[in-house]
């Protein structure tokens, strides 16, 4: 039991001093989010969909729910590093509300000051999440499309 205890002790002390250099380097606003999440997962049916790996290899998934051109629920998944994780995480908090046209304003710089920056490594970061989000709205919008034009070939 006490191997277990060092052991435990041990990386407890690694995590502390990752945590340390990385207020060395981000915000508060990026660490609570790069640990903390908020809407990670997917969306069975969602009405849109982007999904786009960026240069550094980082994948980036997001699902919109919208209902009378609002989104009404946002969701993100990564396989990326912490700072890929904040930004899905702070750009679907962002356009929880938002109708289609406003979300689609949304640009990088302004996730980049909502976050308080980034190190010059991870900005391509919030490109990243701003041309996922765009992707997605551009998803619903064909989509919407087809299913108008289906309407206008049965005569509805």
């Amino acid at each position: 039991m006490e191997k277990d205890s060092n052991l435990d002790e041990m990386v407890k002390k690694i995590q502390d001093s990752i945590l340390e250099e990385e207020k060395d380097l981000y915000s508060a606003i990026v660490i609570d989010h790069a640990y903390n999440p908020r809407n990670i997962g997917n969306i069975k049916g969602a009405d849109g969909v982007g999904i786009i790996t960026g240069p550094c290899g980082d994948t980036l998934q997001i699902y919109l729910g919208i209902e009378d051109n609002k989104i009404v629920e946002t969701k993100f998944l990564t396989d990326g590093c912490g700072a890929s994780i904040a930004c899905g995480s702070v750009i679907t908090e962002l356009v929880k509300g938002k109708t289609v046209g406003e979300a689609s304003k949304i640009k990088s710089d302004e996730l980049l000051s909502i976050l308080d920056g980034l190190p010059e490594e991870n900005v391509h970061c919030t490109v990243l999440s701003v041309n996922t989000l765009r992707s997605a709205i551009e998803n619903y919008n064909l989509k919407k499309c087809n299913n108008e034009d289906i309407r206008s070939d049965n005569g509805n």
